[in-house]
């Protein structure tokens, strides 16, 4: 069924000219990722994670199968990195902030940015009015613009590599 789906979206959906196509796919290692890679040329893939020792667990094997089946990985986000408090700005590490840092610097790839947990993300998702849309002056909008600026780089870097013959894993 993952499969099908997958194949309907990548060939049967009239695609206007796109400069990115980005896939938000669950956590891991499992079907959808793998169908993926065999459904389609990808330029890269790009690992989230929590900075929690078990999303981090999975954030390693879902970057290492990528570079099994040689799809360059263009860097590592940690989302929910920290709680900005709105009215005081106090911040708080909920999740022991940090962890996808180390994880990109133990594992040799670019670390992207972190994002906070920020309730007016969800508010503007749930309008239907991104928070850069929305609000783009705001912390949170600001760090999504550096971290699609630093994938944006990271693929150009890659999709080098691949054309000079070098290795892009």
């Amino acid at each position: 069924m993952v499969h099908n789906m997958i194949q309907q979206f990548l060939t049967q959906i009239k695609w206007s000219s796109l400069d990115y196509l980005i896939l938000d796919l669950p956590p891991g290692t499992g079907d959808v990722q793998l169908t993926l890679t065999q459904s389609a040329l990808l330029s890269g893939a790009v690992i989230v994670t929590t900075p929690q020792q078990v999303s981090l667990i999975d954030a390693e094997k879902g970057l290492k199968m990528f570079e099994k089946v040689n799809v360059p990985v263009l860097g590592l986000i940690e989302n929910m990195s920290y709680f900005a408090c709105p009215d005081c700005g106090k911040v708080a590490e909920i999740f022991k902030r940090g962890g996808g840092k180390e994880l990109a610097h133990e594992l040799e790839v670019p670390f992207l940015g972190e994002l906070p947990i920020d309730p007016d993300v969800v508010r503007s998702g749930d309008e239907g009015a991104p928070i850069i849309v929305r609000n783009p002056v705001s912390p949170s909008a600001k760090a999504y613009e550096e971290i699609a600026a630093r994938m944006a780089a990271q693929l150009s870097i890659a999709n080098l590599k691949a054309g000079s013959g070098c290795e892009t894993g």
